[in-house]
C-alpha cells in the first residue's frame, strides 16, 4: 500500500506542478474577477471533480470487492464511493484552500462546503457517478484532466477570498497551497481510500 501511494504521488507530481502553474497564470489574469463569478466557476469545477473522483473510487472498490450478494456489494460501493469522493473532494477544493486563505489573512475567506452549501446539486452528482461506475467501471482518467479540474476548483475558491482591489497578491504562497490541495488528496481518494476497505475485507 505504501509503495502504491508513493508511486501515485510520483506519477501525479508533474501534472500537479503543471496544474498549479496554470492556476497561478489564471489568477494573474482573473485576480479582479467578481466574487459571484468566481463562486459560479467554483461550483462548476468542484462538482466535476466530485464526479470524476466518485467514478474512480467506486470503480476501483467494485473491481476488488468479492461480495457474492449484489445488493450488499452495491450498497458498499455506494458508501465507499460517496464518502471517498465527498470527503477528499471537500478537503482538496475547499478546506485546504480555506486554511491557506486564513493563514494569508484574505479578507473574504469562507469555507464553501459543496455537499452542504449546494447539497441538492453536489450530492446527486456524486451518486450519479457512483451508479455509472458500478455498471460501467472506469478506473483511470487522464491524470492531467483530473488534476487541472481539481486545481481550478481550488483556485476559484481562493479567488473568492481575495480583495480584488488588493495591491499585492502572495502568488508563491498560493502556488504552494494549490499544489498541496491537489497532490495528496487526489492520490489518496483514487487509490488508497478504496483499497483500505478491500484489504480489510480480504482478511475476513
Amino acid at each position: 500500500m505504501l509503495k502504491n501511494m508513493l508511486d501515485e504521488l510520483k506519477e501525479h507530481y508533474p501534472f500537479t506542478l503543471f496544474g498549479a502553474l496554470t492556476g497561478i497564470i489564471l489568477m494573474m489574469l482573473f485576480k479582479n474577477m467578481e466574487h459571484e463569478t468566481a463562486h459560479t466557476l467554483f461550483y462548476i469545477f468542484h462538482p466535476l471533480h466530485i464526479f470524476l473522483s466518485a467514478m474512480v473510487t467506486a470503480a476501483i472498490y467494485k473491481k476488488y470487492n468479492n461480495d457474492k450478494n449484489n445488493v450488499i456489494k452495491f450498497i458498499k460501493v455506494l458508501i465507499v464511493g460517496y464518502v471517498g469522493s465527498i470527503t477528499i473532494g471537500t478537503l482538496s477544493d475547499s478546506l485546504i484552500p480555506y486554511w491557506g486563505e486564513a493563514l494569508l489573512d484574505m479578507p473574504q475567506r469562507h469555507a464553501h462546503i459543496g455537499f452542504i452549501e449546494k447539497w441538492y446539486f453536489v450530492n446527486p452528482v456524486a451518486f450519479a457517478a457512483i451508479i455509472i461506475a458500478y455498471f460501467y467501471p472506469i478506473t483511470k482518467f487522464p491524470h492531467a484532466s483530473h488534476v487541472l479540474i481539481s486545481t481550478w476548483a481550488s483556485l476559484f475558491h481562493i479567488i473568492m477570498a481575495i480583495n480584488k482591489n488588493a495591491e499585492t497578491i502572495p502568488y508563491f504562497a498560493i502556488f504552494i497551497f494549490l499544489f498541496i490541495a491537489v497532490w495528496l488528496p487526489c492520490c489518496f481518494s483514487d487509490i488508497v481510500f478504496p483499497m483500505l476497505f478491500v484489504k480489510k475485507e480480504s482478511n475476513n
